[in-house]
């Protein structure tokens, strides 16, 4: 009983994303903590257990037998305590309830204009809070609990991840409308003796433009990464660049009259745009109603 007075939720969290990631770094980018902080977090785990649970080897860390065996308990109680804390009931217009969700500005784009339309007509009382992240920290959210839902592009989930497809995306170029023929688009090589714009969360070719472009040997210039959707085609007026963008991103909005959209001159693979919770939620009928509200919306978008 002392050892239970000295552990909170934050230190069994955090246990739980040492586990997990069995790396003190990888598990404060999850946690969206310091690094010192999830140190010192640590240190008093491994005085509660009275065991090291991490050991280098090879320099890496390694699972203690002990840290082993306390995964399987640790993510079941975890996920008892969630659906202890959870409604188990949902009336949408009595419910007074938030909701966190992780998503870009391109996820913000396409889907949160129609969703507080219902959120807002449907459940008055209901709020809504949207974080950004990476593919794989909005993975780590959810597993967690730091999130409920998430939407982006999931082509690898972990197994405690639902996941369902809510549309798939094609790709669409945009350039100063100066700086093209007057009809057609642009061939592989004018466009690839361009200038690009990519927006991602971080640099890199983790992206459906790029692994395109690997397949047929090329690789473009990237003269400008950014993390925001939005600002974008805002920056191309007047110069020479080239964004190529998910279609959905410029749905709805007025594209400056000095731009133009036009084809992507390579065959680029289109990404499905999904929704994913933890099974935890899975009984949870409040979340359900969300995630139909959700899937709904995005029934609907082109």
């Amino acid at each position: 009983m002392d050892d239970l007075r000295r552990i909170d939720l934050n230190l069994l969290l955090t246990l739980n994303a040492l586990l997990s990631e069995q790396h003190v770094s990888r598990a404060a980018l999850r946690l969206h903590r310091s690094q010192p902080a999830v140190s010192h977090a640590l240190a008093q785990l491994r005085e509660i257990f009275a065991d090291p649970l991490l050991v280098r080897r090879g320099g890496r860390l390694q699972l203690s037998p002990r840290a082993q065996s306390l995964r399987e308990p640790l993510q079941h109680a975890l996920q008892q305590l969630d659906g202890l804390l959870g409604s188990p009931g949902f009336e949408a217009g009595k419910s007074r309830r938030t909701f966190r969700l992780s998503m870009s500005d391109y996820g913000g784009r396409v889907l949160l204009p129609g969703l507080l339309r219902q959120v807002r007509e449907e459940a008055p009382g209901v709020d809504l809070v949207v974080s950004q992240g990476s593919r794989e920290a909005m993975l780590g959210q959810l597993i967690d609990g730091e999130v409920d839902l998430a939407l982006g592009v999931f082509p690898d989930w972990p197994a405690e991840v639902q996941r369902q497809v809510l549309f798939e995306e094609s790709f669409i170029c945009v350039a100063d409308r100066r700086s093209l023929p007057q009809r057609a688009g642009l061939s592989l090589s004018q466009w690839l003796q361009r200038p690009h714009v990519l927006v991602a969360v971080r640099p890199g070719i983790d992206n459906e433009i790029d692994r395109a472009l690997q397949q047929v040997g090329e690789q473009r210039r990237i003269a400008l990464t950014l993390p925001h959707w939005g600002v974008a085609q805002t920056l191309l007026v007047g110069t020479d660049l080239i964004l190529t963008v998910a279609r959905r991103s410029l749905s709805g909005a007025r594209l400056d009259p000095a731009l133009r959209t036009f084809a992507p001159p390579l065959a680029i693979a289109p990404f499905a745009f999904a929704q994913a919770w933890h099974v935890r939620r899975e009984g949870d009928a409040g979340h359900a109603w969300l995630r139909a509200r959700v899937a709904s919306i995005c029934q609907n978008t082109e």
